[in-house]
């Protein structure tokens, strides 16, 4: 646990860090809806995923009808939605009562005091079953002051995937917890196994988000990190330089074509057209290979997170319902959070959707469900295991400053790492060296380290 200085400083550091980081972000979007001014109607602002698509189609009929309030959606694309957000929970608007946070934002934004803590509202509810939601994502969402900030809508890890009837074709086993070099291996050997096909999809397109995602993991598992639990950047250390060597040479020797413009979903297009053996990346892509119309349903095996010298390596994502603390209808926003995120919500989405598509990842009791155990079978028990496996606080060999397993939760991390993203891709390239790259990514990293130390 952190001491209570070192929390204080942390949350002293974020909230300077937020600040700043606001006037590269914090460009309008576009959409929205006027606050009302009683408590019958809640107003959120949300990302354009499916499942949140899911939630609009659903509510009128369910949550407006059985309590009276009403909700005004306002959904966009990521990007757009993450700035709206940024400059919506920054000034305090009040304009939305709720909006769609990842565990990236909510430490930074609960330091800020720009959330309502919810453990005395939907996490105090006995319907709502606070223990019944997955203890890393409980953690993730969590302040530094320990109160809860946030409750997750839907939840992933990361895994890898991989063709069985390929594996087979090739006389190779894959192992439940295989090494990344053991990944290597396997990568060589299934190359060319059908025509056309290469033997790994990595992630190498520029972005935090995008190949950070993965790579951060792999950085590690083979024991780097950005930064020490002194702040100091690591980003040039042998170990996040032996990691990164590693992941590029495997992508340019085994990898999918075009490399550096692929991200989720060229990988996850790739895998079902026949282009790659392999893929490790978010266990929320499983749903897509599984669905009915995936030409690899029923050809996909899954496998732990790849390791080297740590016990395991999945990523922890969750998009979460945060409260603003100046939004105007708090009992109905508690409301409509606590019907969102609950299990009457995921048993509504499985009667008039189908289980595929119940936002699945936060609670135990889903995966105990035998309906849903059936609807998921080939995917749901290592998706449990890479969630419930994962640590933000130790996600290496290290301690480390701030929490975050594929990021760190720090509001400096998105444009350094982005930058850093940039020559790494280019390296994937071939346009210069990983040297070079990460050379480059610690001046970026020590302005950083500069003004946390501070």
């Amino acid at each position: 646990m952190r001491s209570v200085n070192r929390a204080s400083k942390l949350t002293i550091a974020m909230s300077v860090g937020v600040a700043a980081a606001l006037g590269l972000s914090a460009c309008g979007g576009a959409g929205g809806s006027s606050a009302s001014g009683g408590d019958d109607e809640v107003n959120v602002l949300m990302v354009n995923n499916p499942q949140m698509v899911d939630l609009q189609k659903l509510t009128a009929d369910s949550f407006t009808k059985d309590t009276g309030i009403k909700v005004n959606y306002t959904v966009l694309p990521e990007n757009d939605v993450r700035a709206k957000i940024s400059q919506e929970f920054s000034s305090q608007a009040g304009q939305y009562d709720v909006a769609s946070l990842s565990n990236y934002e909510v430490p930074s934004y609960a330091a800020n005091g720009w959330l309502s803590p919810l453990d005395d509202t939907v996490a105090a509810s006995s319907d709502f079953d606070q223990s019944d939601i997955l203890e890393p994502m409980t953690k993730a969402l969590t302040g530094a002051d320990g109160k809860l900030y946030a409750e997750p809508f839907y939840g992933e890890s990361s895994f890898l995937m991989y063709r069985t009837d390929v594996f087979e074709k090739a006389g190779v086993t894959m192992p439940d917890n295989p090494t990344w070099q053991e990944v290597a291996d396997l990568a060589a050997q299934v190359d060319g196994v059908e025509d056309g096909m290469k033997g790994i999809c990595l992630r190498g397109q520029p972005g935090w988000g995008q190949i950070f995602a993965p790579l951060t993991t792999v950085v590690n598992t083979f024991g780097g990190t950005w930064f020490d639990e002194n702040w100091d950047a690591e980003v040039d250390s042998p170990e996040f330089t032996e990691a990164v060597d590693f992941y590029v040479k495997l992508v340019q020797d085994h990898g999918e074509s075009g490399a550096p413009q692929a991200g989720f979903t060229e990988c996850l297009n790739n895998l079902q057209q026949g282009k790659v053996a392999m893929w490790y990346d978010a266990t929320s892509a499983a749903g897509s290979l599984e669905a009915d119309d995936s030409p690899v349903k029923g050809k996909i095996g899954y496998a732990a997170a790849p390791v080297v010298d740590t016990a395991s390596s999945g990523w922890l994502y969750t998009w979460a319902w945060g409260i603003q603390k100046a939004g105007k209808n708090q009992d109905a926003a508690a409301k409509f959070v606590e019907w969102a995120s609950s299990k009457e919500y995921e048993e509504l989405v499985a009667e008039k959707i189908g289980w595929s598509s119940v936002p699945a990842g936060k609670r135990a009791s889903t995966y105990d469900n035998p309906d849903y155990q059936a609807a998921a079978a080939p995917f749901y028990q290592q998706t449990e295991d890479a969630i419930t496996s994962a640590d933000p606080d130790n996600p290496g060999v290290q301690p480390r400053p701030a929490p975050g397993i594929q990021f760190v939760a720090v509001p400096e991390f998105a444009d350094m790492a982005t930058q850093v993203s940039q020559d790494v891709s280019a390296a994937i390239a071939g346009k210069q060296t990983v040297e070079e790259a990460l050379s480059t990514g610690q001046g970026l990293a020590e302005k950083v380290s500069e003004k946390y130390q501070k």
